[in-house]
């Protein structure tokens, strides 16, 4: 059976370390790619955008109208547009970014 050791709490925490702390040196990190979320901001890229979701909203009023033929067209129109739009921005944002 193995004897049990007490400490003091005071002892215990104001005892001097063993090992000396030593302080980390500072690390520098570096990014190939400085991206500022501002960058998004592009006139360009809003325009598409404030496009697409007046689309969206045109199509969201003509539900409710009950216009659904014209909401069908609307969503195969859509269904190519929205990925040909997006693939074409993000090339033109990755083209147009400052390095």
């Amino acid at each position: 059976m193995r004897k049990t050791q007490w400490f003091n709490f005071r002892n215990f925490f104001h005892k001097p370390s063993l090992t000396s702390s030593i302080k980390p040196r500072p690390f520098k990190a570096y990014s190939f790619v400085p991206f500022s979320p501002f960058a998004m901001l592009d006139p360009t890229i809003l325009t598409i955008g404030g496009i697409i979701l007046g689309i969206a909203i045109i199509e969201r009023i003509l539900e409710r109208w009950g216009v659904i033929d014209l909401v069908d067209q609307f969503g195969k129109i859509m269904r190519l547009i929205l990925p040909v739009t997006f693939y074409s921005a993000l090339i033109y944002f990755f083209a147009t970014f400052m390095f």
